[in-house]
């Protein structure tokens, strides 16, 4: 809304006149680009007798291009600040959007000021994203939480970690989680594997070890939800690199007050996450099975007796298949695990006792797992690499 103030000198009469009042006008819906039911003018009248000449008569701002005017834009009711009102009214489709944008960013400065922040005192991209009305005061709120710890407070230094702790503040347990039982499993897979070279082999465990470390966590990394803070890509970025950016990080994550997905970004977030885990699972095993294969060379030059004892892994099948297996299996039971069982049934029960769903996350994640280690001895086996 906005009231334009039009001052006038009033033509010199013998008598005095009285005090002018001040009258609210209409605008036409023709003459100004604002929502006419919304639309006021500020112009000055008079009690009694004609004290303005034709050449002085008040015109308004709004249809006459002559005259200069005072414009005093006021935020009222559910405005933005840029010209829209937050209505959903009026036949724009985007109103239910562009209200709940209103909704957060009023949400995410009361938090501020009951914190007594700025938004200067944020990162950048926190700040936009309130600007832009994309994060509720929930968020802003969960930030402050994560602040007060030194650990989360330097990870909040990075993007990703960051748009992941403002999603799941369990984030970096889950983590600790996924790691701490795949060095158990991937450990007691090896000894049952090697037995009684387990120890003359150990630097062959150690490598294998290190790098299930490595795709443990990006397993559970990639398909995390997160809170997208983003900034907005180029203008002349292409088509595909648009439609794969509006995907979100888990393909069953609650979308936040004024965002949604529909069914292709969902799809697409699968297909995104399982060419990450591709290249992340063949570039795994490629150093993996390299490294291993090295030290069995290594050692077949020093003790010729077990020259015979141990084979070489292939290497390009070995990472090819696992690279194939977690893009789709791992893929697809990361992301069930993430968005569904953890953030749309275990979270809103048990948000309030964080021990017990963590305990419960420890559980289901180990299962998971477990199955994980079952399902790819079945697929080696039939590709033929075991």
């Amino acid at each position: 809304m906005a009231l334009a103030a039009c001052f006038f000198t009033p033509t010199s009469s013998p008598q005095p006149p009285s005090v002018p009042l001040l009258r609210l006008v209409g605008v036409s819906a023709s003459s100004s680009p604002l929502t006419p039911s919304r639309q006021l003018r500020l112009s000055l009248s008079a009690t009694a007798g004609p004290y303005f000449s034709s050449a002085q008569s008040p015109l308004f701002l709004y249809g006459s291009q002559n005259i200069k005017s005072l414009v005093v834009p006021l935020a009222l009711g559910g405005g933005d600040g840029d010209g829209n009102d937050g209505s959903s009214g009026g036949g724009d489709h985007d109103g239910g959007e562009e209200n709940a944008g209103d909704n957060n960013r009023r949400e995410a400065l009361m938090v501020l000021s009951e914190a007594d922040r700025t938004l200067a005192s944020l990162p950048k991209d926190l700040a936009t994203a309130i600007q832009a009305g994309r994060i509720p005061g929930s968020v802003i709120s969960r930030f402050f939480e994560l602040e007060k710890s030194p650990l989360l407070a330097w990870l909040l230094r990075f993007g990703g970690f960051k748009e992941r702790l403002l999603a799941d503040d369990l984030f970096l347990a889950k983590v600790a989680m996924e790691c701490g039982v795949g060095i158990f499993t991937k450990t007691a897979a090896e000894y049952e594997r090697r037995r009684e070279n387990f120890f003359k082999e150990l630097e062959i465990v150690f490598a294998d070890v290190v790098m299930a470390i490595i795709a443990d966590f990006m397993l559970v990394y990639l398909p995390a939800p997160t809170v997208s803070l983003r900034p907005a890509l180029a203008k002349n970025a292409g088509s595909f690199a648009k439609f794969f950016y509006s995907c979100p990080d888990n393909a069953f994550q609650i979308a936040l007050p004024g965002i949604s997905y529909t069914l292709m970004q969902r799809l697409g977030s699968i297909a995104r996450n399982g060419a990450n885990l591709f290249a992340v699972g063949t570039t795994s095993s490629l150093v993996g099975t390299a490294v291993t294969n090295a030290f069995i060379n290594a050692r077949k030059a020093v003790d010729t007796s077990s020259a015979g004892e141990v084979e070489n892994v292939p290497i390009l099948s070995t990472s090819a298949a696992y690279g194939v297996y977690m893009a789709v299996s791992s893929n697809l039971r990361y992301q069930v695990l993430a968005g569904v069982i953890e953030q749309r049934i275990l979270e809103p029960l048990l948000h309030k006792h964080k021990l017990v769903l963590s305990a419960i996350c420890f559980a289901v994640r180990t299962g998971n797992t477990y199955l994980g280690s079952l399902l790819w001895v079945d697929y080696a086996r039939w590709v033929g690499i075991q």
